[in-house]
């Protein structure tokens, strides 16, 4: 046996290389996230960041717009202008959530699964954590609602109340993803066109009995009501997308644990 023949054969596997610039804004994005770099900090200037890392001024650019992008740094033009740290706040969530709506084409079924979900467990939370400020923008919401003309108007002030209910919950998540599912189910509403003065009356009941249970801190009713609400909202669109009849069931304030 020759040596060439003991020798044994070496196979490399392709190896993916990442970009200098995702490597510069994975590091300076941890450092943002850790806490390391507080909220409003400015990061130091292009051609200093050049010098600092011993990339090109392209690399470091592309960098920044990475963090931009995702929502870590906020750029300022002018002579004190610059880039600055901020932290990701719930319209992050939101914006990221409705890519994936939309980028997916996310069937509405699986919103409405989605808003069967986490809705009653928003109505919950705001019960228990509710503050006076939150009840002030759950009846501005309530009377904007009553008082809307438009399809428009009514369906703002929709997206309002359920939002309102989220925030009122003091959970950031929660209320980030409401955030999304809101817009979602705003756009098919007014495209779909089904909203009857029948189903605002129901809606301004149905809204306006979840607000008392928060109002009155019961959790539990809260969770219920908001329930029945959603599920008959979602039953209404998905028929209107079948292109059959729809009816939203009157649920009395009073609530029926059947």
């Amino acid at each position: 046996m020759t040596s060439n023949e003991a020798r044994p054969s070496i196979r490399l596997s392709p190896m993916q290389v990442p970009k200098a610039s995702d490597v510069l804004a994975t590091e300076l994005r941890e450092r943002i996230l850790s806490g390391e770099y507080p909220e409003g900090t400015p990061l130091p200037p292009e051609r200093e960041l050049v010098v600092q890392t011993r990339m090109s001024r392209a690399t470091v650019r592309e960098a920044l717009r990475i963090l931009e992008v995702q929502g870590l740094i906020r750029i300022k033009a002018g002579r004190a202008g610059g880039a600055f740290v901020q932290h990701p706040g719930e319209d992050s969530v939101a914006d990221s959530l409705e890519l994936l709506i939309r980028g997916r084409q996310i069937r509405l079924a699986s919103v409405h699964e989605t808003r069967e979900a986490i809705e009653p467990s928003c109505a919950r939370l705001a019960a228990l954590h509710r503050v006076p400020a939150d009840l002030r923008r759950l009846e501005a919401a309530n009377e904007a609602i009553a008082s809307s003309g438009s399809l428009d108007a009514f369906l703002e002030a929709n997206v309002d109340w359920h939002v309102a209910v989220a925030t009122a919950s003091h959970n950031e998540i929660l209320t980030g993803i409401m955030i999304a599912l809101s817009r979602a189910i705003y756009t098919t509403t007014r495209n779909e066109g089904f909203v009857n003065e029948e189903i605002r009356t129901l809606t301004v009941k149905a809204h306006r009995s979840v607000t008392r249970a928060i109002k009155d801190r019961d959790a539990d009713a809260a969770a219920r009501r908001m329930g029945r609400h959603v599920h008959a909202y979602a039953q209404a669109a998905l028929e209107v997308e079948d292109r059959t009849a729809i009816t939203l069931p009157d649920h009395d304030d009073e609530d029926e644990d059947a």
